[in-house]
């Protein structure tokens, strides 16, 4: 990433970190919308991993300009998902989920300059969590 694309993102988070809920609710609708088979996965109470998304991202996308001190964490949260059953193919669903409840949340804001940026965030950390998969 980009050291422009990693202020886009942190800047745009700022205001998705105002509407945290209403972000989450969006990206467990549309997740469990566009892939149901992920479903039986989580919960039946999303309440609380509604709060662990958020606070993973703002974790995530606090420290995007130092990804390598980061990557042994994002690893070790690949693992606990491969724990969890999440297969590599789940992961372009819910980066699909993710950029469209950012779209939604974000509006007019989200710029295809924002979007290519939080695209190519989410990419990098799924690499990472997948380079965990061992």
């Amino acid at each position: 990433m980009t050291p422009d694309q990693i202020t886009l993102v942190q800047g745009s988070f700022k205001s998705v970190a105002l509407i945290a809920a209403k972000t989450a609710d969006l990206f467990y609708d549309r997740l469990f919308e566009i892939a149901p088979e992920v479903r039986p996965l989580f919960p039946s109470d999303l309440s609380g991993q509604k709060v662990k998304l958020i606070s993973m991202l703002a974790t995530a996308v606090n420290n995007l300009h130092q990804l390598d001190a980061i990557r042994p964490a994002v690893r070790d949260l690949g693992d606990r998902h491969r724990d969890y059953r999440v297969t590599a193919a789940h992961y372009a669903p819910v980066g699909a989920a993710l950029l469209w409840a950012l779209e939604q949340g974000l509006g007019q804001s989200f710029t295809i300059e924002t979007k290519t940026a939080w695209s190519d965030a989410y990419s990098a950390l799924a690499g990472v969590m997948l380079d965990g998969r061992s």
